[in-house]
């Protein structure tokens, strides 16, 4: 693998040395740039976009010709292993994905296999390695999937939820039932991530959308136990370092500690949680990941510089730390707001690192 000529975000995330702090952003390949929007209607649909390595990587790497990124995420989709799984993903205009065969039954659940992520999936690691051969080291490349139980409020709601009532109706009636959904889902997750590391990312992440839609005994037990399960089965330990690994839950705030105690370098945070009170409570046990509101984005640069500051400034002094949004960026957001947010980073952050 091509040495990385900017390592300051896996640096952050090991809570080593750093003489800034990183910034990438979540979905930062995305609606909001011009550019993709007409890689997109090149594509057809956004299901063929992903789909598409050279696409993929197009869109990828678009984000660094505009901004001064620290990392790159590969362009994909989190549900793209129940896809491979033979649910049947599309996507319906203004309303997201659906599945023509949701996860509903006993033999629902029994049917499902592990799919080979190098057959059903091997879009995703052709991206990965071609995203990589154009990045030539240039910054770290991040890798990722959906959590077990965000993967399976999509697969048992057959799309997006606003209630998520049947996948939370089997887990009060059938929680046996969604544990061995679960379970298969946490080893196809592992074995999916561990293709994209053996393909070449530098780091992953995983993303526990609405982990937050649990009551407190349910995201332990439904949630953060498969977490760490996938954890536990990933191939970090690699001849060129260890690769870096981030868990993000949508509205965990209430769970940091536990989150920290899973064994992730990094911790996501939503921009509900203060950062600085993040950092006292979980000390020096992880990296902490965010967490500027992404509406923020919608207020005049010099606003944006301000809150970007009062995040670094919230932090504080020291590492481990990479500045990101609380969720990804809006589609309607003006590209040069993210430009002025990725340079306030960059103009305030080395102040805190003297």
């Amino acid at each position: 693998m091509t040495p990385l000529q900017n390592d300051c975000f896996i640096r952050a995330l090991l809570r080593q040395p750093t003489e800034r702090t990183p910034v990438w952003m979540m979905r930062q390949a995305g609606r909001y740039l011009p550019e993709y929007r007409r890689v997109r209607e090149q594509a057809g649909s956004f299901m063929n976009l992903c789909t598409n390595p050279e696409l993929a990587c197009e869109v990828t790497l678009q984000p660094l010709e505009r901004y001064r990124l620290d990392a790159a995420i590969l362009f994909s989709d989190i549900l793209t292993i129940p896809d491979a799984m033979g649910l049947g993903l599309h996507f319906i205009e203004a309303e997201g994905p659906r599945f023509s065969r949701p996860i509903r039954t006993e033999s629902d659940v029994h049917s499902l296999t592990v799919p080979d992520p190098e057959e059903s999936l091997r879009y995703v690691t052709d991206a990965v390695r071609l995203i990589q051969r154009e990045l030539h080291g240039r910054v770290p490349l991040i890798g990722f999937s959906g959590s077990p139980w965000t993967l399976a409020t999509y697969m048992v709601e057959g799309g997006s939820s606003k209630d998520f009532r049947k996948v939370k109706t089997m887990l009060y009636d059938r929680p046996d039932l969604l544990h061995q959904l679960l379970g298969k889902l946490s080893d196809a997750v592992a074995a999916y991530l561990n293709a994209q590391i053996a393909a070449g990312v530098n780091a992953v992440m995983l993303f526990d959308t609405w982990g937050g839609s649990l009551t407190s005994g349910q995201y332990q037990e439904f949630s953060l136990r498969y977490a760490k399960r996938i954890l536990d089965q990933l191939n970090v330990n690699q001849p060129n370092g260890i690769i870096p690994t981030i868990l993000f839950t949508k509205g965990g705030g209430l769970w940091l500690e536990s989150m920290a105690e899973t064994g992730y370098n990094a911790l996501g945070l939503d921009w509900q949680t203060p950062i600085g009170e993040a950092r006292r409570r979980v000390g020096k046990q992880v990296a902490l990941q965010g967490n500027l509101d992404p509406v923020a984005l919608y207020a005049s640069p010099a606003t944006i510089r301000e809150q970007v500051k009062r995040i670094l400034t919230d932090f504080g002094h020291g590492t481990g730390h990479v500045f990101n949004l609380g969720h990804g960026v809006h589609p309607d957001i003006p590209p040069e707001h993210v430009g002025a947010m990725i340079e306030a980073v960059h103009e305030f952050s080395p102040d805190f690192h003297a």
